[in-house]
């Protein structure tokens, strides 16, 4: 990956905090991403439908009872796929690898392939992002 790369392609999905939006979001990842050229069968989508997957399902769990919707950004370039998941939920865990659990499995499996996990407080504090990086 370079140091910094646009990345032109962008898809948002808004869909309600339940668990069947894990599902909707693995699909419409693989949808997006076909869309720009980047099939099922390559190298990154593996890892990244199992990070989603876990990120959608931490947002149904944890968040439902103050955020009823979560939103998913895909967006990728020519060497970077990227995804978000964002909810309105105020409590903001942290990434911390070595304390277990559902977001240091996904920021050790995000660095396992080359990637990069960010945790991002939304500006008025009410809720936050998780945003993944994964070479291609």
């Amino acid at each position: 990956m370079t140091a910094v790369e646009a990345l032109p392609h962008r898809h948002v999905l808004t869909a309600p905090t339940v668990p069947a939006s894990v599902r909707l979001a693995r699909e419409t990842a693989e949808m997006t991403y076909a869309s720009w050229g980047i099939e099922p069968t390559h190298p990154a989508m593996g890892p990244t439908l199992l990070i989603l997957s876990e990120l959608v399902v931490n947002s149904v769990r944890h968040a439902a009872v103050s955020s009823p919707s979560l939103t998913v950004t895909f967006a990728a370039g020519e060497y970077t796929l990227a995804f978000a998941v964002h909810d309105r939920h105020p409590y903001h865990p942290g990434i911390i690898p070595s304390a277990g659990g559902g977001l240091a499995t996904v920021a050790e499996v995000t660095a396992q392939h080359g990637g990069t996990c960010v945790l991002r407080r939304d500006a008025d504090g009410g809720g936050k992002s998780v945003w993944i990086t994964l070479p291609l």
